[in-house]
């Protein structure tokens, strides 16, 4: 089920953004606990708007698709975003547009290089060895609130890379539609946004990393069964 919580205009504004979210819990619990949804109810802007899927079950590609094919008859820029993200910056419609003007794709954290059988985009090998801090662009605070626990500076921003972190992810819908990408619905939650980033490089798409100042409260959930069994399918995808 998806919901639009805000009415956007571009009367007044150069783009019209929506967020696209899964989530667990109903909307009004979307909108008293989560992390995205407590940001999200202070920023009542006219030209933004989201698309909450909430109660949900399912696997995120299939969910942000219909975002995509929703947005064939109205366009905007699309931020695809994990709901346990706190959304710090009071200017992420300036950010966001400014880096949308610099990159096809943007993110808050990624890597310049990717490597074959790289298990994620900080990772490079199954290991979970970290990549060294020259290929590492972003900067991301960990915690459940303002101050956050920890902040993680993995590099410079503004970067162009071929790895994006998934828990945001921003692009213009004409984007996609022109470049005929969409998630692939093979994978339910882990690698998706790997293999998003591997059909955005083989299109051409540039991929760079912003500044959008957010805390996330998750760390992962690298080495589960879950994951493994991602991994297993993105590797028999690429084959590398």
């Amino acid at each position: 089920m998806s919901t639009h919580a805000t009415e956007a205009s571009q009367t007044s504004y150069p783009a019209k953004y929506r967020f696209v979210c899964a989530t667990r819990v109903s909307q009004q619990e979307f909108f008293a606990t989560t992390a995205l949804g407590r940001s999200l109810a202070l920023f009542q802007a006219p030209f933004a708007e989201l698309t909450l899927f909430d109660n949900n079950r399912m696997g995120l590609p299939a969910l942000y698709n219909e975002a995509i094919r929703d947005s064939h008859s109205d366009p905007a820029i699309l931020v695809f975003i994990h709901d346990d993200v706190h959304l710090c910056d009071l200017f992420w419609h300036v950010h966001i547009l400014a880096g949308l003007r610099a990159f096809d794709v943007i993110g808050i954290a990624g890597n310049r290089r990717r490597l074959p059988r790289q298990p994620a985009w900080n990772f490079i090998d199954e290991r979970f060895t970290w990549d060294t801090a020259e290929h590492l662009s972003g900067m991301v605070a960990h915690g459940t609130g303002f101050p956050p626990r920890a902040i993680s500076g993995y590099g410079p921003p503004a970067e162009r890379v071929k790895l994006l972190d998934g828990m945001l992810l921003a692009v213009h819908s004409k984007t996609l539609i022109a470049s005929e990408i969409q998630f692939d619905e093979r994978f339910s939650f882990h690698f998706y946004d790997m293999d998003f980033c591997r059909q955005a490089e083989a299109r051409n798409l540039r991929m760079g990393t912003w500044t959008v100042s957010a805390i996330h409260e998750s760390d992962g959930a690298f080495d589960s069964p879950a994951w493994r069994d991602g991994y297993a399918q993105y590797l028999d995808k690429w084959q590398s």
